[in-house]
């Protein structure tokens, strides 16, 4: 197949759905959810069904907002190669956000609030992920709210406790841990179009997981969470040799990797192997790489 021929329509709404990432989403909601006491099991299903909603709104209007510049700098997005209608394009992205936080409202006012707040984010980013340097923080801060939001319709609340466990307000430290990790990746990531060397400080964010493990995890945790840990930093290594240990940088694989590596992120801060929803986290972390092979996220 010629590479300029257009992806068919079905393919072109996958792209632009970023849907090779949404098992990412799918770990964090389920993070979220656990850490704020869980509950029903369909509560956590229609959670993920609202917040992939919401992401797949969110990366539509990406597409969206960069058509101008996409259409001189990589003419083979779903818009610019012709695949799929910009108006098209930015009915869907508001069409789906609107969708996902109608969906989530119902669930409180705490949870309508975070809702609001993350929809607001999502917008904020698009808009402005062109025009400013710390636009990471903001896809960060992204992240942080769907942990907010997951765990603000369990049990326990944003605030509770991990799922009973004592320790107050750990949704919120997880969730600002895991926005370090993505702000790092994104800083990382935004090399992709620049020469030269590659900056080595974004790394420090991407060990912000680790760090709160290391001063958090007590008891049974501190083991589990020293082994998942360990997993974390070779994989992010693993990632980042493409970036520092090659004679040409591939930014755009090392950044799909460390992203590819949120469900393990999630699996450190839940830091509990015994529970059967474990399993998911791992099937999640497969199913992204896999996906990333045959769907192109960015």
């Amino acid at each position: 197949m010629s590479l300029l021929r257009p992806p068919s329509k079905f393919r072109a709404f996958l792209v632009l759905g970023r849907f090779s990432n949404t098992p990412t989403i799918w770990s964090n909601c389920l993070a979220g959810w656990w850490l704020g006491g869980g509950g029903p099991w369909w509560q956590l299903v229609w959670l993920s069904l609202c917040v992939t909603f919401l992401y797949a709104g969110g990366a539509f209007l990406n597409d969206a907002f960069d058509a101008r510049s996409d259409r001189q700098a990589r003419r083979m997005r779903p818009i610019p190669s012709g695949a799929v209608g910009e108006k098209e394009v930015w009915q869907w992205g508001f069409g789906l956000l609107a969708a996902g936080a109608a969906g989530l409202v119902w669930a409180g006012t705490t949870t309508a609030i975070l809702t609001l707040l993350l929809t607001g984010c999502i917008l904020l980013y698009n808009a402005t992920h062109q025009l400013v340097e710390a636009a990471p923080v903001l896809m960060g801060a992204c992240r942080l709210l769907v942990y907010l939001v997951s765990a603000s319709v369990a049990g326990h609340g944003a605030g509770g406790a991990a799922g009973g466990s004592g320790m107050e307000g750990y949704p919120i430290w997880c969730g600002l841990a895991l926005a370090c990790y993505v702000a790092g990746l994104g800083w990382l990531a935004g090399n992709e179009t620049r020469r030269g060397p590659v900056a080595a400080w974004p790394c420090i964010f991407l060990a912000a997981p680790v760090i709160l493990a290391a001063l958090c995890d007590d008891g049974p945790a501190r083991q589990t969470g020293t082994i998942l840990s360990l997993i974390l930093v070779i994989w992010a290594l693993w990632a980042l040799r493409h970036l520092y240990w090659r004679r040409e940088p591939n930014t755009g694989y090392a950044g799909g990797r460390l992203l590819a590596g949120v469900p393990l992120v999630d699996l450190l801060a839940v830091a509990d192997l015994t529970q059967p929803w474990v399993g998911l986290f791992v099937l999640w972390f497969v199913l992204a790489l896999l996906l990333r092979r045959y769907l192109p996220a960015a």
